[in-house]
């Protein structure tokens, strides 16, 4: 009776403390980075504003974490956010037309890809690095040529808030 009781506590102790964990559940932050600086990311695209843009939403998803103070400079910051705009592309996947008329462009995938390193002031060693950092969105353009800038606009400003929240939570989730 004594073993069949033993057998039993052992098996449950052993369920409960099966030593799996969820990855990136938590924040991973150095306790000592109290204030961050984002500098204007570089920008390669050739986008107007396209910086301007990005770095923006990149600090706005930091403030949103709700630990950090963060600037636009990289003087009296415990670590930096240096990022680079290296490509931007606008490929047409999908399109409309008649049999007789002219096909054209009607649905855009837009590809924004960065070089981004996250690194503690005074070292060498990047906190997290990603040299082609990639996040995708698309967006209808319809069969009206001239609302094309307008949603061409609205997506760039989706793709700007979504890749801000996904490199911070990449940056400060270990993902």
């Amino acid at each position: 009776m004594k073993v069949a009781r033993l057998l039993i506590v052992l098996a449950s102790l052993a369920s409960v403390s099966c030593g799996y964990a969820l990855v990136g559940r938590g924040t991973v932050v150095d306790p000592t980075i109290r204030r961050i600086g984002v500098p204007l990311f570089r920008d390669a695209t050739a986008r107007p504003g396209f910086d301007q843009k990005i770095t923006s939403k990149v600090i706005e998803e930091l403030l949103k974490r709700g630990r950090f103070d963060v600037v636009e400079e990289r003087e009296g910051v415990d670590a930096v956010v240096d990022g680079e705009l290296v490509r931007y592309d606008a490929t047409p996947v999908g399109f409309s037309g008649t049999a007789n008329g002219p096909t054209q462009a009607s649905r855009y995938a837009i590809t924004l890809t960065a070089r981004v390193r996250y690194t503690k002031t005074g070292q060498d060693e990047p906190i997290w690095a990603n040299e082609a950092f990639t996040f995708k969105d698309e967006y209808e353009v319809g069969n009206n040529p001239e609302t094309f800038f307008d949603q061409s606009g609205q997506a760039q400003e989706r793709l700007a808030q979504a890749f801000a929240r996904s490199l911070v939570a990449a940056m400060l989730e270990a993902f």
